[in-house]
């Protein structure tokens, strides 16, 4: 879909189900896409049960039909594989498809992620429809892109796994004895004498407490192992739709931060990221922000897909809000805004049973026009189809950088210590809100993304610093750049044992410091520390730690460790090492990172109040400043730069005031 030379505007649609409804009513919903602007439908993502009733019989009718009334009614299709849930007849006549939960539990048939991904009949038969469906309809020329499964995740514990991990171990480590070396299981006797002494780590051998583990080594590489399973799915599919249609680019819908798939490895076997945001009621605005610059920086800035947002509600929070006037509108140009080069719904046409009845669709229950959703679904359809081009392909430029590694956060949230407080993303997000609050670009990239094109480089609680990482923060540092990072960084290597000699480990030299001992505080307990004539508190952990020519920028007020640093800032060939020994509050952040930035001359894109975010995005067309009211109140204020708003037309020379209502967006071509 991106990149494709058939898109010539922002595909605008969604997940369309017409399978579950009357032939009769088919006719209709085409009539209501036309008057919302819809070009574009996902189709087919839960038919695997229709399309096949058993080893050898498919069923492609009504399929057919569907794909006709979609092509003569001018629609664009992003066409799914449907192997996201798989027929119970397979699950009865083939009961290796079947999961088997951490404490044991064979699953039955029912519910999605289902499928064992190690299963010999999944590994059969999730291909073989893929391959028939590609044969079918190689020769619709409205087909954009293929949407393999749908949403996957979960974990397996079944033999077949247990099998495939003993596999999966000897071809990384060759030998049991170095296995044995990287686990390091002379700690309680856990000296394995043959791969075939290697169980599943789950609740039945190492797992506690919600999956809590003993021994974090072998619960990390099973973390790897299951995400490589999934993929290994998924890449099945993949290979057989794309030997009958190469040039058709395929993809499958992520979900953000989602914990057990290595999204930054799954990246490289996608032909373009797609993802379904579906902020909570009380989500901050800057975290789906972040969520989009993380799913952008997949790709190394390459634009994503928005394949799933809600119209309205979702059904599965505690209460599910509806969408205030302009609110659908405002996030959908949020993703846009942050590389986003579709906008897309689940779901088109709410369905009349089972548990997303109550989800919300572009066509309601009520079955017509006359509803306030489906208003704002075409009036922003209207504006789509204006906005036209001019926005494909836009990249973002951003000068700061976060670092977000999945194997750091496995291993982080299967630490037995220092503190349950800690949680990887949350600290992500502290600097990503103090940046983005400031409307300051920001890239999230993986350890495997080069440092060059960046000014400043955060990385958040890096408590594994793979091999060779260390090498690239140093020349980059060495070269002129700035890094950062905190508390729990530098403690182990990516096999999770403690680099001896200090935290924080490889990283000792470029920070010009070593840490003694972390002190983990209570919730209702803090320390303190004064910066720049400002007092803020230390919370959660407080690194105490030792100078090794690194400067001291403040230190601690209270406890047996007042006058030890808190704040280092260490010179290091052009370029700077910073460390922060301790978590704080958002003042702190926001001041501190300005202060970096500055010293970086990393400027802001322009100064506004919070609930206004501004982005950047930057084609052959020229340079798109985004402003997003998310606020309550009317936003006035002066522009630093002259340009014309994309949405209402109007220009505006530098100096002039904007005044963007409640919700509203303006989308500014600079001059």
């Amino acid at each position: 879909m991106i990149e494709n030379e058939k898109i010539k505007k922002i595909p605008y649609g969604g997940d369309y189900n017409p399978e579950q409804w009357p032939e009769e009513t088919w006719e209709e919903d085409m009539r209501l896409f036309k008057l919302a602007h819809i070009d574009i439908v996902t189709l087919n993502v839960f038919s695997w049960a229709a399309l096949q009733s058993d080893d050898d019989t498919y069923h492609f009718e009504k399929l057919d039909k569907i794909m006709e009334l979609v092509s003569r009614h001018g629609l664009k299709v992003c066409l799914a594989t449907s192997t996201g849930a798989h027929p119970a007849w397979m699950a009865r006549k083939h009961p290796d498809i079947l999961r088997v939960e951490s404490n044991g539990m064979k699953r039955k048939f029912g519910g999605r992620h289902n499928s064992c991904p190690n299963s010999p009949t999944y590994r059969k038969y999730a291909p073989a429809l893929a391959a028939k469906l590609a044969q079918r309809y190689k020769e619709y020329d409205n087909i954009v892109s293929w949407h393999i499964s749908n949403e996957y995740g979960g974990e397996c514990y079944c033999e077949n796994c247990e099998k495939k991990f003993r596999e999966w171990l000897k071809d990384k480590y060759q030998t049991i004895e170095e296995v044995n070396r990287v686990w390091d299981t002379a700690f309680w006797g856990h000296t394995f004498y043959d791969f075939e002494d290697i169980v599943v780590p789950n609740q039945l051998s190492e797992h506690f407490d919600n999956d809590r583990t003993m021994f974090q080594g072998i619960s990390l590489d099973y973390r790897r192992f299951n995400s490589e399973s999934i993929l290994n799915a998924y890449r099945l599919e993949y290979d057989a739709i794309h030997a009958v249609t190469p040039d058709i680019p395929i993809t499958t819908n992520l979900m953000g931060t989602y914990q057990p798939l290595d999204y930054q490895m799954w990246a490289k076997y996608m032909d373009f990221v797609s993802w379904d945001n579906y902020p909570a009621n009380d989500t901050p605005l800057e975290e789906s922000a972040m969520r989009h610059d993380l799913m952008r920086g997949l790709k190394q800035g390459k634009p994503f897909a928005l394949m799933e947002q809600t119209p309205s509600v979702t059904n599965w929070l505690p209460y599910n809000m509806l969408k205030r006037p302009g609110v659908m509108r405002l996030l959908s140009y949020q993703a846009v805004a942050h590389g986003a080069d579709t906008v897309m719904f689940f779901q088109m046409k709410r369905s009349i049973g089972a548990c997303e009845k109550y989800h919300g669709a572009v066509i309601d229950h009520a079955g017509h026009e006359n509803t306030r959703v489906f208003r704002e679904i075409s009036a922003l359809g209207a504006e789509l189809e204006k906005l036209g081009s001019k926005t494909l392909g836009a990249r973002c430029d951003a000068k700061a950088a976060i670092v977000f590694d999945w194997d750091n956060w496995w291993a982080i949230s299967y630490s037995a210590g220092p503190s349950i407080y800690l949680d990887y993303c949350r600290e992500i997000g502290r600097y990503y809100k103090a940046l983005h609050n400031q409307n300051i670009p920001v890239d999230m990239i993986s350890v495997e993304d080069d440092l060059s094109a960046y000014s400043l480089v955060i990385a958040p609680v890096l408590y594994m610093v793979k091999t060779g990482y260390d090498e690239k923060i140093r020349a980059y540092v060495q070269n002129g750049g700035r890094f950062l990072t905190t508390f729990f960084s530098g403690y182990v290597e990516e096999h999770d044992l403690v680099t001896i000699g200090g935290y924080p480990g490889r990283l000792r030299d470029i920070l010009g410091i070593w840490v003694e001992e972390e002190d983990a505080l209570p919730e209702d307990m803090h320390n303190s520390f004064t910066y720049q004539g400002k007092t803020y508190p230390a919370t959660m952990l407080c690194d105490l730690l030792h100078t090794e020519g690194a400067e001291v920028l403040c230190t601690y007020e209270k406890d047996f460790y007042a006058g030890m640093p808190v704040l280092t800032k260490h010179a290091f060939g052009k370029g700077f090492g910073y460390y922060v020994a301790t978590q704080s509050n958002e003042e702190f952040y926001r001041d501190y990172l300005q202060e970096i930035c500055e010293e970086a001359c990393i400027r802001p894109i322009m100064n506004t109040p919070d609930s206004i975010e501004v982005t950047r995005r930057v084609n052959d067309e020229g340079t798109f400043i985004f402003m997003l009211n998310h606020g309550d109140e009317v936003y006035e204020g002066a522009l630093p730069f002259g340009g014309t708003d994309l949405l209402s037309g109007k220009e505006y020379a530098a100096g002039d005031k904007i005044s963007l209502a409640r919700k509203d967006v303006a989308i500014l071509l600079l001059t």
